[in-house]
């Protein structure tokens, strides 16, 4: 038994490895681009490798996108999620999505932002998987920040959906000028937007302190 969970762990850790690799891929070469060769050549693993994890392309590209949905969880939202409720978690939430996709960590910035830009109109699973994950985005910002508004941090009269779609807006527009124009100043206007438009909306101090 000990050696057949150590199997099944060291099988699980090298889908894991692969895995990491793919979703950087992805934000290169795009999601639909995810060869098993390409992805071979780059995990520095064989295609029958490969094959032993995913029978078809469709199965990698959804594991890709599960897995990206976890890293996202893991690098973004969890440290945002510490902060105090209200106003605060919520700058802290857009802060380390900006943040996230300045660091250089995935190549092309955000892997959902590309993948939902190539895959628009393209039916499929790919695509239902791409659409609730984005679907989740927005739940997640329109949670938070009817907790704020709830707890007197922001106006009444904020529509959580809308604020949302502009705090989602601003950082999708972030991905894509910063490849093609000047990204450290690019990601600097989405911040400095995004907190501007939430100290427009604010209550309660908490944010006049920001830089």
């Amino acid at each position: 038994m000990p050696t057949v969970d150590g199997r099944l762990l060291r099988g699980e850790r090298a889908r894991t490895a692969i895995l990491d690799v793919a979703v950087g891929l992805a934000t290169e070469s795009g999601l639909d681009g995810l060869s098993f060769s390409q992805l071979a050549e780059r995990a520095g693993i064989s295609k029958s490798g490969l094959f032993a994890h995913w029978a078809t392309k469709e199965e990698l590209q959804l594991a890709a996108v599960a897995h990206a949905e976890q890293r996202f969880t893991e690098v973004v939202v969890r440290p945002a999620l510490r902060a105090p409720r209200g106003i605060r978690r919520l700058w802290a939430l857009q802060e380390s999505r900006l943040a996230d996709m300045a660091s250089g960590a995935l190549p092309g910035g955000c892997f959902f932002t590309n993948a939902q830009f190539e895959f628009t109109v393209r039916p499929g699973s790919v695509r239902d998987a791409l659409s609730a994950a984005l679907a989740d985005w927005h739940t997640l910002l329109e949670r938070l920040i009817a907790e704020a508004v709830e707890l007197g941090e922001l106006r009444a009269d904020v529509p959580p959906a809308q604020l949302a779609f502009e705090l989602n807006a601003l950082g999708t527009a972030a991905v894509y000028e910063s490849r093609l124009l000047w990204a450290d100043e690019i990601y600097t206007y989405a911040r400095t937007a995004a907190l501007q438009r939430l100290r427009g909306l604010a209550l309660v101090p908490y944010l006049e302190d920001l830089p």
